[in-house]
């Protein structure tokens, strides 16, 4: 693989296989790459490039659950196997703590979308029948107020995603929720 080229959502999707067992982690996963390939398509970038990237960003998390390590040593691997730069860059980025800028939009938009998707999941959780398709945005934004539910979430990072993608934060949740309602079939499994 070249350093422009794309690699495929099967290769993507078989490098999260080889380094992730957690079945939750793998759903985060998934849910961001269907948040990616939804706003992609809404700035007209490309869905698969910008879908590989959501699907591989946390890919290291389970090997190195620090953040001395996270994504720093994943996008290493990355980077021996030839993926992207630009790839690479927003994967960095979409942790604060590596100090990394978040240039491009795809970056942008995978710190946005990256916190965001865990806590709509969480707020999928509670529901009756734990699914996204029966989620409303006003209860998502509801819920963000709330320090004592999905704790684990930094809301300072779902605000600041959607300032500096230059969106309402209520259009943002709506926006993504969708994506992940549209796409849950494939997340949700």
């Amino acid at each position: 693989m070249t350093t422009t080229a794309c690699p495929s959502r099967a290769e993507a999707l078989a490098l999260l296989h080889e380094w992730v067992e957690n079945p939750a982690l793998r759903k985060h996963c998934r849910c961001v790459e269907a948040a990616m390939r939804a706003h992609a398509a809404r700035a007209g970038e490309d869905p698969e490039r910008w879908g590989v990237t959501g699907l591989i960003h946390d890919f290291d998390w389970e090997r190195h659950p620090d953040l001395e390590r996270h994504p720093v040593a994943g996008v290493a691997v990355l980077r021996e196997k030839g993926w992207p730069e630009d790839i690479c860059v927003a994967v960095l980025g979409h942790a604060t703590h590596t100090g990394v800028a978040r240039e491009s939009l795809m970056a942008k938009t995978l710190f946005a979308v990256d916190e965001l998707c865990g806590f709509i999941v969480a707020c999928s959780l509670v529901l009756p029948d734990k699914s996204v398709a029966g989620l409303e945005a006003r209860s998502v934004k509801k819920k963000l107020g709330r320090a004592d539910f999905a704790r684990n979430v930094s809301r300072d990072d779902i605000v600041q995603g959607a300032a500096e993608l230059g969106v309402e934060l209520d259009a943002h949740i709506e926006f993504t929720l969708n994506a992940l309602k549209e796409a849950r079939m494939e997340w949700e499994q």
